[in-house]
C-alpha cells in the first residue's frame, strides 16, 4: 500500500472515530463473479445466497449492487433477515428462507411476499393450513434430502408432501443442498446428483433448484433452472486445491500499536509460549479474535508488509497479535503503520488453511470494529 493511501486511512481513523483496521470490500468485484457465475449456468439463472448479512459484507450493500447487474433472486437463511432486507429491494426481487419458518411467523411473512424453503412435513402443513386460513395460494419451495442428513424432507415424507401439494402451493421449484461440492472428485455428488433424478422423477411438473457455488462447476446436469452462489460471489474459492477463477472481494489492513526490540529469551504473549531466539523486533497490530482472526493463528499464521510475510508470534489476543517485524527494515513499520492481513499476498483460504479452518468461517467472522469501506 502506497503513502498516500495509508495517509488517507490515517486521517479518515481520526475524522470517524479511531478506526485502526481497515476492510476494503470491492462491490465491482462482487458483480464481476456474479456476471461470471451467471454466465457459467447460462441458460439457467443465477441467484445470490446473501445470508450472515452477505457473509458478513454488508446484505443491503451487495444484494443492491447484485439487483444492479440483473439478479432477482437473493437467498437468506432466517426469516428475520428476510425482513431485514426486503425493503430495501424493488418489489420485484424475491427473497427465499432457506431454514423455513419457526411456528408464528406463517402469516406476516405470506403478507410481505418472502418465500419460505419447506424443509419437512410439518413446515408444509403450516404454510398449507395459513394459506387455506388466507384463502389464497402462498408460494414455496420444496427441500428434499439428498444425503446430507441437515435439512430437507426425509423419503419417507415425501408422499406425504405430495398428497398436501394442491390448490394452496405454489410451488417454486424443489431443490436439495450439495454437500461435498467443493470437492470436484468426491462420490457423494454422484450419488446426491442420483436421488435428485429419483425425486425430480416423483415430482416431474416442477422446475429443479440444485448447484451451490462448487456446484456451479460440476456442470450442467447439477444447475437445474436456477443455481445459488454463496461464498463464490465473494471470492471464495468454490472447488478446493483447484485455481480459484473468482475475483478477490476483499482486502484487510491493520494498524500498528506498537514497535519494540526484544532480547533473545524475551518471551512472547500470553503465557509466554513463544520465546524469542535471538534479537527480535517486534510489531503489535490492532486486531485479534474479537476482530475474526481466530486464536489458532498463534504461532502460525502471519500478515504482510511490502510483500514481506511476518509472522505471528505468541498467542493471538482479543484485541491485538505480536508479528515478528526482523525482515523488514528497521523504522519501516511505526505507530500508525498498516500491515496486509487480507490482500493481494494473503487470502482467505490461506488464513483458513493457517488457522486450520474454512474461508466460510474466516469471511463471516471478520468484526465490526474496522472500518467498512465500499468500492
Amino acid at each position: 500500500m502506497d503513502g498516500t493511501i495509508q495517509a488517507k486511512r490515517q486521517h479518515a481513523a481520526t475524522a470517524t472515530g479511531g478506526a485502526s483496521g481497515y476492510l476494503t470490500i470491492d462491490l465491482a468485484a462482487i458483480a464481476r463473479n456474479y456476471e461470471k457465475l451467471a454466465a457459467e449456468v447460462a441458460p439457467a439463472r443465477a441467484a445470490a445466497v446473501v445470508k450472515a448479512d452477505a457473509y458478513g459484507l454488508g446484505a443491503v450493500r451487495v444484494a443492491a449492487r447484485l439487483y444492479e447487474h440483473g439478479c432477482r433472486h437473493f437467498f437468506v437463511a432466517h426469516f428475520v433477515e428476510a425482513l431485514r432486507l426486503q425493503p430495501t429491494l424493488a418489489a420485484d426481487a424475491i427473497i427465499y428462507v432457506l431454514n423455513g419458518l419457526q411456528p408464528g411467523n406463517e402469516t406476516a411473512c405470506a403478507e410481505r411476499g418472502i418465500v419460505p424453503i419447506i424443509n419437512s412435513l410439518e413446515q408444509l402443513q403450516r404454510w398449507s393450513h395459513t394459506a387455506r386460513t388466507l384463502g389464497r395460494k402462498l408460494p414455496a419451495a420444496l427441500q428434499f434430502d439428498t444425503g446430507m442428513s441437515r435439512l430437507g424432507i426425509p423419503p419417507a415424507e415425501r408422499a406425504a408432501v405430495a398428497s398436501l401439494l394442491g390448490d394452496y402451493i405454489d410451488v417454486r421449484f424443489i431443490m436439495s443442498h450439495l454437500a461435498s461440492a467443493d470437492e470436484a472428485a468426491s462420490e457423494q455428488n454422484g450419488s446426491q446428483l442420483a436421488e435428485m433424478s429419483r425425486i425430480t422423477a416423483e415430482f416431474p411438473e416442477f422446475d429443479l433448484c440444485f448447484a451451490n457455488s462448487g456446484g456451479i462447476f460440476l456442470g450442467r446436469p447439477y444447475h437445474g433452472v436456477l443455481a445459488r452462489p454463496g461464498i463464490a460471489l465473494y471470492g471464495g474459492a468454490p472447488i478446493a486445491n483447484q485455481p480459484n477463477p473468482m475475483a478477490p472481494v476483499l482486502r484487510l489492513d491493520v494498524a500498528v500499536v506498537q514497535t519494540r526490540t526484544v532480547p533473545a529469551g524475551a518471551r512472547v504473549g500470553y503465557s509466554g509460549t513463544h520465546i524469542a531466539a535471538g534479537e527480535t523486533r517486534l510489531a503489535t497490530i490492532a486486531a485479534g479474535y474479537a476482530d475474526g482472526l481466530p486464536r489458532c493463528l498463534s504461532d502460525r499464521g502471519a500478515v504482510y508488509c511490502d510483500g514481506v510475510r511476518l509472522p505471528i508470534v505468541g498467542r493471538v489476543s482479543m484485541d491485538s497479535i505480536t508479528v515478528d517485524i526482523s525482515a523488514l527494515p528497521e523504522g519501516r513499520l511505526h505507530l500508525g503503520s498498516l500491515v496486509e492481513v487480507l490482500g493481494p499476498h494473503q487470502t482467505l483460504e490461506d488464513i483458513a488453511r493457517d488457522a486450520g479452518t474454512i474461508a466460510y468461517e474466516i469471511l463471516t467472522g471478520l468484526g465490526q470494529r474496522y472500518e467498512r469501506q465500499y468500492r
